[in-house]
């Protein structure tokens, strides 16, 4: 299978196939747009993130938000089953 690598935000939001099962990662690391989304909405700072994710940079943060904020712009279809 061809391994297609999808880039956004700057080349910073990745989605590899094969890397976190296809989840959208921070530049192909195995950090995932949804772990620095669930710190920010848990409260965290970006200072507190950088740290404990030191290969990271403020922009990589803003870049989750920009992806999630873009995300949140799409139509969705709820369907609701019994």
């Amino acid at each position: 299978m061809e391994n297609i690598t999808n880039t956004y935000f700057d080349e910073r939001i990745t989605i590899i196939p094969d890397v976190c099962n296809g989840q959208p990662t921070i530049r192909g690391k195995r950090i995932t747009v949804q772990t620095i989304l669930e710190f920010l909405s848990a409260g965290e700072n970006h200072q507190e993130i950088l740290r404990q994710y030191p290969s990271l940079d403020n922009e990589d943060i803003y870049a989750c938000l920009k992806f999630a904020t873009r995300l949140m712009a799409s139509k969705y279809v709820v369907e609701i089953t019994a």
